[in-house]
């Protein structure tokens, strides 16, 4: 059946639909917890609230990993390799140890020669260390997946490799066509500004756009906050104290946080409550975590695999284990499982097979050793718990509760320390998912960011976490220190105003007390780390033109900034740079007070101008009593009195001169700057464009590696399927002899071909062979398929046929049946005008002297003609004859030509397609046969929709007609309506409908004034019946209609 036209309403719709659809697809917004291990995701989407991005795989979270699997062939130039992601890639870790990076979170921002990337070394001995060339931060060559060619790939790139799968699974569960773009990162507390740079680089280079940054900590707190109501501080209530206890793979953090709920100003007259999480203190560990326990499992393991008698019978060295790659890949793989299989059992063990060297080795491990080995550890669980108490100036008797997230915090010793430190288990909870709290957080504050959502109203206030200030040289060249912010700075609180007595262009350098590049986990240090460089434009330029043009000291010109640290990322974000003074204005009268003075109005406090007669007094009378006052402003603002002159008659003939009145002004001038970022140096614009185009053709590599294995995979299933077809009853039947030995033979000489020379073809040499086999094939399917189709279409193609006969000729009949009662009805007309004329000449009666004669004649006149008049209606509702048709001739030329061409061409096709064989190729296809089909189809469609608008038009033209009529009636007359006069048959034509009507109403009138008084007699609805009678007909007149489509 063909598709109906649609509506423009519908069109409109459909057009708001598709680009609301987009709107939508753009707003999507992704929170990622960059766990050290693990990496999730969770999507906010119109229609997906907040679900966590599933991995290929179908998991939750992805193992934070990459790898880079080497050609069989060789690197080449120019190429890039396959690429794997989490789990994928870290079972790649035995075979190429080399190309495999995990756990690169770590290493952001560190320089290649830290402690932190040497001990990371020292876990991946296959990987090749370099320093980038400009950042001198930690880079890595392939060992064998690129040619020495091949720059190092730096952290951040590897990282945002993870990032750009983690969005591509992201936009898979968005749906087809949705992008992804907009997301919020945590990150620990400890992190820097240069770590938290390299977090946003990272993202930067996967597509990302970064909404803001967010610690673990607060994260947890604000998807605890989701679902709950804190007490309101308005009325009286005390704020919650949680410590946030995460305790993940590779470090250790407390946060504690403060919940409350206050009541603020909404729109209009209205208040509203919302609820606040704000940090009061963080306290950590930066290399306490679950690596670290993995670590003492590992070292454990190859000290014992050294002292067993295989290894020693074969001289094995426990540095040349240390250093061998596959041995510790397979090693800390197995520690992790060990370490999970601790956590609920007492014992466990692990075998390997060819260890090192061909050795095999067999382990066992018990809790209680392990937990001897790690006890060391254990200690360090409380020192990160009263860090963040000492930050915060809380004691533990101030908490509410622990909240306790992060893997490792289910070690079964890191709970017995907690408990320990805590004086019990009462305040440690697990009212939040350990493994997925952070990313449901950061999701929230991804989806409270972005303008296309609206969520609970939760306020967060993330903590600075370090020291920062500013340092700069006043004009002497004296050296000069401020500090602005704590390590308890909020990052929303209001900017700080900082005022300068430089008046030359200077430098001001911000910084912040990080951790020192230097330290180490037994010699923790701290350094004022530069962040930002201030340097002001035209500060001498300004200062100068306040004190030429506005006359002011130099002593007095103050130069003022104003400073806040970024609630996205912690960076210091000037906002206002300007210099002030206050100087004297001379203020002038305007024109219009010249105006006035010069015609004798004057101002406010002036006096009016007398006559000539009395000039020379009241000018003496004026010189005695008025004074002007004056005064200065000096720069230690002080004031002089003000004193009394006299004005002389010259004088007042002068008012219509400017004079002036000093007073003082502030004036601000903006200062013009520049804020550029110091610390690790950053890539120029060049190099960032040069990794993006780097990553796209990595990325665009991977697309084609995907076709080509999609169409590898097409052509050696083809071949399959070619198999099962030459031994098919169907196949050999509409196939030739020939055609079958032809494709028996590229069939053997392609599936040789796969397994010897083409397994390294290109997509397109694949794509050949392929098309070669369905040359063969399709043309036999095509022939089984059109004969298994061809009878039913045909069928039903020429009930079509028949159906479209039957219908144009119902349609010719009921138009030549109308005309022919039209032609007949107009003679019966002509007719019954002349009969109706003559009865109502005789049935008035002659005057008669009987005493009753009058009321005979009253009753005579009256009754005959409506007698007359009933008779009349009964004969026109008896003769109405057909309903007129809806269609004229000309509808039905349209479909009649269809139908006539579709006709002669199914005839002539079929009596060719009978002539053909089972082999022969058919002339009658299916797809022909339902073209035609949906012509008819639509044609009999349209054909209907405008017997729909006849009608429609046809029912519309009688309503307003008899609006019309209607309302002239009511014209005539005062409120009553227009009465007729009744001659019917006297133009000789039928009465109308209007006529009769009028009849009946005239009889209705006489025949209740004749009656109405004795009330024990009806009178009849004949008026109403008649309205009635029109509803019935017009309902037929539908249905008929209706019956008809």
């Amino acid at each position: 059946m063909a598709r109906a036209t649609r509506s423009p309403l519908s069109i409109l719709l459909c057009a708001v639909f598709f680009f609301s659809a987009h709107v939508f697809a753009v707003s999507a917004v992704l929170g990622i917890d960059l766990g050290t291990e693990y990496i999730k995701a969770a999507l906010v989407k119109p229609g997906i609230p907040l679900e966590i991005v599933l991995t290929k795989d179908s998991r939750r979270k992805e193992a934070s990993a990459v790898a880079f699997k080497p050609s069989p062939n060789g690197p080449k130039p120019g190429a890039y390799p396959e690429r794997a992601y989490g789990s994928d890639a870290l079972a790649l870790a035995p075979r190429f140890p080399g190309d495999v990076y995990p756990n690169l979170k770590a290493l952001l921002g560190l320089p290649a020669y830290s402690e932190e990337v040497q001990e990371y070394l020292s876990r991946h001995p296959a990987l090749q260390l370099e320093a980038h060339k400009l950042r001198r931060t930690a880079a890595f060559k392939s060992a064998g997946a690129f040619t020495h060619e091949e720059e190092a790939w730096m952290v951040e790139e590897l990282l945002a490799m993870q990032l750009q799968s983690i969005r591509s699974n992201a936009e898979a569960l968005a749906g087809v066509g949705s992008s992804v773009r907009s997301a919020v990162l945590t990150v620990p507390p400890f992190y820097s500004i240069e770590e938290k740079r390299c977090v946003e680089l990272a993202a930067e280079l996967a597509g990302f756009k970064v909404l803001s940054l967010i610690s673990d900590g607060l994260a947890v707190g604000l998807n605890y906050a989701t679902s709950r109501q804190f007490p309101n501080i308005n009325e009286g209530g005390k704020p919650e104290h949680h410590m946030i206890f995460d305790m993940g793979a590779g470090s250790t953090k407390a946060t504690i946080l403060k919940f409350q709920s206050r009541t603020v100003k909404d729109v209009g007259k209205f208040n509203k409550t919302i609820q606040e999480v704000q940090v009061l203190g963080s306290g950590w560990d930066r290399f306490l975590g679950g690596d670290a326990l993995n670590s003492l499992i590992v070292d454990d393991m190859v000290a014992k695999f050294a002292e067993s008698p295989k290894a020693k019978k074969a001289n094995v060295v426990l540095s040349s284990v240390l250093a061998h790659g596959r041995a510790i890949a397979k090693l800390t793989k197995e520690a992790e499982r060990l370490r999970h299989v601790l956590s609920a059992n007492q014992n466990t063990q692990a075998s390997f097979e060819g260890l090192y060297d061909d050795v095999d080795f067999k382990y066992k491990i018990a809790r209680a050793d392990f937990e001897d080995m790690a006890s060391t550890h254990a200690e360090r669980v409380g020192v990160a718990i009263q860090n963040a108490l000492n930050v915060a100036g809380l004691k533990i008797k101030d908490l509410d509760s622990v909240i306790l997230h992060g893997g490792a915090s289910r070690t079964p010793f890191v709970q017995k320390e907690l408990e320990k430190v805590l004086g019990g288990a009462d305040k440690i909870r697990t009212n939040v998912n350990s493994d997925e709290a952070a990313v449901f957080g950061a999701g929230f504050r991804a989806a409270e960011i972005s303008p296309s959502f609206r969520v609970k109203e939760i306020r967060v206030s993330e903590g600075a976490a370090y020291p920062a200030g500013m340092k700069w040289k006043t004009d002497e060249g004296k050296p000069k220190h401020q500090r602005l912010w704590t390590a308890t700075s909020l990052l929303s609180a209001p900017p700080k105003e900082v005022t300068f007595t430089n008046h030359e262009d200077f430098s001001v350098n911000f910084y912040q007390v990080a951790p020192s590049p230097t330290s180490s986990v037994s010699q923790p240090g701290f350094a004022e780390a530069d962040t930002k460089v201030f340097t002001t434009k035209n500060l001498t330029a300004t200062i100068s033109e306040l004190v030429e043009k506005y006359k002011c000291e130099k002593a007095d010109i103050k130069f003022k900034v104003s400073v806040r640290l970024a609630t996205e990322n912690g960076e210091v974000d000037v906002t206002k740079a300007s210099v002030e003074c206050e100087a004297e204005e001379t203020e002038k009268e305007g024109f219009v007070d010249g105006v006035k003075n010069l015609f004798g109005f004057g101002k406010k406090d002036q006096q009016p101008l007398k006559g000539d007669s009395e000039g020379s007094e009241e000018a003496d009378a004026a010189s005695s009593s008025s004074t002007t006052e004056s005064s200065t402003t000096t720069s230690s603002s002080s004031k002089t009195s003000s004193t009394s002159t006299s004005l002389s008659a010259a004088s007042a003939s002068e008012s219509a001169d400017a004079k002036s009145a000093d007073k003082k002004k502030l004036v601000v001038i903006p200062v013009q700057y520049t804020v550029e970022k110091t610390g690790i140096p950053q890539l120029p614009k060049a190099d960032l464009l040069a990794l993006k185009d780097r990553i796209k053709a990595f990325e665009a590599s991977d697309r084609a590696r995907r076709l080509r294995e999609e169409t590898l995979n097409q052509l050696e299933g083809y071949t399959y399927k070619v198999r099962d077809l030459l031994e098919n009853e169907a196949f050999i039947g509409a196939s030739t002899a020939e055609e079958r030995k032809k494709l028996e033979t590229k069939t053997s000489d392609t599936s040789d071909w796969l397994y010897g020379d083409g397994r390294d073809a290109t997509r397109d040499e694949l794509k050949a062979r392929l098309k070669a086999l369905q040359d063969i094939v399709v043309p036999v399917q095509t022939r089984i398929e059109e004969a298994a189709k061809r009878p039913e279409l045909v069928k039903g193609l020429k009930d079509a046929l028949n159906q479209t006969q039957v219908f144009l000729g119902d349609i010719k009949r009921q138009i030549s049946e109308y005309e022919a009662f039209q032609s007949s009805s107009q003679a019966s007309v002509s007719q019954s005008s002349t009969t109706t004329n003559t009865e109502t000449t005789t049935v008035t009666a002659a005057p008669s002297s009987d005493d009753f004669d009058g009321l005979e004649d009253e009753e005579t006149s009256t009754t005959k003609p409506v007698t007359k008049t009933q008779v009349l209606i009964e004969d026109v509702d008896n003769d109405r004859g057909p309903v007129p048709p809806l269609y004229k001739i000309e509808d039905l030329k349209e479909s009649e030509e269809l139908y006539v061409s579709v006709s002669a061409w199914l005839e002539e096709k079929l009596t060719v397609q009978e002539k053909l064989g089972e082999t022969d190729d058919p002339v009658l296809l299916s797809k022909d046969i339902t073209a035609r089909r949906e012509k008819l189809d639509k044609a009999g469609m349209d054909l209907a929709m405008k017997g729909v608008k006849n009608f429609e038009k046809k029912k519309k033209t009688t309503t307003d007609s008899k609006a019309k009529k209607a309302k002239s009636a009511k014209k005539d007359g005062k409120g009553g309506p227009k009465k007729i006069k009744l001659e019917p048959g006297k133009d000789g034509k039928m009465p109308s409908q209007e006529e009769i009507d009028e009849m009946l109403k005239q009889f209705m009138d006489d025949y209740e004034a004749k009656e109405g008084s004795s009330g024990d007699r009806t009178p009849p609805s004949t008026e109403k019946g008649s309205q009635e009678e029109m509803k019935t007909e017009e309902k037929k007149e539908e249905k008929r209609v209706h019956e008809e489509l």
